[in-house]
């Protein structure tokens, strides 16, 4: 089995005569946490929707899970969880419900959907909520609840676009507590955050601006090349610079 969760090369994606993603390349190892940084507009979520077999590229190639996004692209969804920056989940369901349901989603059985909920509800620390109508949660726990969707059918990769987004500053450590648990037991995850503080808890990080990638690297040494103490202080000269690398 190959180390790499994630291999792009020159993926493209075109819309008319604008070009969001303009001939990027990378390579994400599984158990990685890799951030994927940029402006709005800079082709982050395009590029996550490529990837997820959710919008089929103009241009170049790119595996997931071993699996090509041409040739492979529902393979690749059930391989997969997704997490949007967006709650999507039924407010007029409960915690266990909203569960339940997207384990008949996946296509998970019922014995092993009843497993999952109970593991996953206590692994999120969700027990006091699990019968709570989801319209009733904080921002907090709702990101929790999405959380446990996505990772409902074990999936190898799991993609967080945003992932906390509007949540308060203690909710925001905990669910990356929970991240690093999940890389730690083997999952790779690919979080977009314009939470620069959140970057700096990644393994590696790439930024992309007008559609590129124009750096790429460990946060330590980005801030160290740069010259600057924080990554918020790279993020911010690199996108403010003129022109690519």
């Amino acid at each position: 089995m190959s180390d790499l969760a994630v291999s792009v090369k020159d993926l493209t994606r075109t819309f008319g005569d604008f070009t969001a993603v303009d001939h990027i390349s990378f390579e994400v190892s599984r158990g990685e946490i890799f951030g994927f940084l940029g402006a709005n507009g800079a082709g982050k979520t395009t590029t996550i929707r490529m990837l997820c077999g959710l919008l089929l590229p103009s241009g170049g190639s790119a595996s997931v899970a071993g699996l090509d996004v041409y040739r492979s692209s529902e393979q690749i969804k059930t391989r997969i969880g997704y997490m949007s920056q967006k709650f999507s989940l039924y407010e007029d369901l409960t915690v266990r419900e909203n569960i339940e349901f997207y384990g008949g989603v996946y296509g998970l059985t019922r014995a092993q959907i009843r497993e999952k909920t109970a593991e996953l509800i206590g692994y999120l620390g969700l027990e006091k909520q699990v019968d709570q109508l989801t319209s009733a949660l904080p921002l907090g726990w709702k990101q929790r609840m999405a959380l446990s969707a996505a990772i409902l059918h074990d999936p190898e990769i799991i993609f967080l676009d945003e992932p906390t987004s509007g949540v308060d500053p203690v909710s925001r450590r905990n669910f990356w507590l929970l991240i690093y648990e999940l890389a730690g037991r083997g999952k790779t995850i690919f979080v977009t955050t314009h939470y620069m503080d959140e970057a700096e808890f990644c393994n590696r990080l790439s930024i992309m601006k007008d559609g590129r990638i124009v750096e790429l690297d460990e946060p330590g040494r980005l801030k160290e090349r740069f010259g600057r103490d924080t990554i918020q202080d790279v993020f911010i000269e690199i996108v403010n610079r003129g022109g690519g690398r």
